[in-house]
């Protein structure tokens, strides 16, 4: 059997997805949403490893059904997720000059100041979940701001996303394991919340791998004099070992619930291996992390290969994604259903494969 590169598998993957959806049809069919993002920022940075001109149009189809001609779309305007897409507005802009792409940014970059705050101004993750964190939030609002700061000079912005970062970062890290509750209710009233800390009381994997994204994603646009920049590259040293310590022993895979391996209950997901293999792929990449951490992450890698990546039907195939879940106690995470080829999980193995395809070269 021929073997194939890191960059051949996510070529598969991208064909695989294409395959099955035109871009209007990548679900939810017709709507701004971050599912399609993340896998459209990950086929697009294929597309910058391989060159492949049907990638680029790809996304670019994608953008070009919701944003019209002046550029106008539709978007949730009270909730982080619907910024996320944002981020592939911007290399659209470079390639092709077409100005209701940054049309398009302007109407998003409004929403930061409309979005409702907890008491110390940190943004709600959705107006249906008042006064609640979560660690996904950093990713869906963040790297826009700085992409957007990049092409208009707003420094003002990436003080706020510092200022989100470290919100979260003090509310929801659990200093004895170092790993990070998936949300916090800053009234303590929601039926997960910890009645002293507000906190949900699991780690769950997907939400983790989310934060450490943004890290690297964040830190990779501050410029070297930054404060801010050493303090979120010892951050991000000192989570790579935390997420290692609940590395599967066997599989290199992690768990739907991060730290509780050992219940029977508990399943391996790969939508949150992934993006731990991008952040310590990211980190070894620049230079932020021990370099003996990329045989953890090529071992996660091998892992997904072996135990949720599928080609014995003639087409490529990845399991073991956890659709979209809110926060909630054990029993919600583990209940929740797998599913194959789910945007989330496509799209974070996307940016997995090219990160540890550039931190091994």
């Amino acid at each position: 059997m021929k073997t194939i590169s890191m960059i051949e598998t996510a070529e598969q993957a991208c064909r695989a997805v294409m395959n099955t959806y035109t871009p209007a049809e990548l679900p939810p069919a017709g709507i701004w949403h971050y599912h399609q993002g993340v896998f459209l920022e990950g086929m697009r940075r294929v597309y910058e490893q391989t060159g492949n001109e049907e990638y680029f149009n790809y996304v670019k189809s994608y953008i070009d059904l919701l944003v019209d001609e002046e550029g106008n779309f539709l978007f949730a305007r009270e909730e982080l997720d619907a910024v996320q897409v944002g981020i592939l507005l911007f290399p659209l802009y470079q390639k092709t000059g077409d100005k209701r792409y940054m049309i398009a940014a302007k109407k998003l970059r409004s929403l930061y100041g409309s979005f409702n705050k907890t008491t110390e101004g940190g943004f709600w993750h959705k107006d249906k979940y008042p006064y609640q964190m979560w660690l996904d939030g950093l990713y869906m609002a963040g790297p826009f701001a700085l992409m957007y700061n990049e092409h208009f000079h707003e420094p003002e912005l990436v003080q706020q996303v510092l200022y989100q970062e470290k919100l979260m970062r003090i509310h929801t890290k659990d200093q004895n394991t170092g790993l990070f509750y998936h949300a916090w209710d800053e009234k303590k009233q929601q039926p997960w919340a910890n009645p002293e800390t507000g906190c949900s009381p699991e780690f769950w994997s997907r939400s983790i791998g989310w934060y450490g994204t943004a890290l690297i994603d964040i830190a990779e646009r501050l410029p070297d004099y930054h404060p801010s920049r050493t303090e979120l590259i010892e951050e991000l040293r000192a989570l790579i070992p935390a997420l290692l310590a609940f590395q599967d022993e066997q599989t290199g895979l992690w768990y739907q619930v991060t730290h509780k391996g050992a219940r029977e209950d508990n399943w391996l997901e790969s939508s949150g291996t992934s993006l731990f293999i991008y952040t310590i792929a990211k980190a070894v990449q620049n230079g932020w992390a021990d370099a003996s951490y990329l045989k953890e992450a090529e071992r996660a890698f091998n892992g997904l290969m072996e135990h949720m990546v599928d080609i014995s039907g003639g087409e490529w195939k990845l399991n073991g994604i956890c659709i979209g879940t809110s926060a909630g106690v054990y029993d919600y995470y583990v209940s929740r259903p797998a599913s194959a080829n789910d945007l989330h999980g496509v799209g974070a193995f996307l940016l997995a494969v090219v990160a540890l395809e550039q931190a091994k070269k």
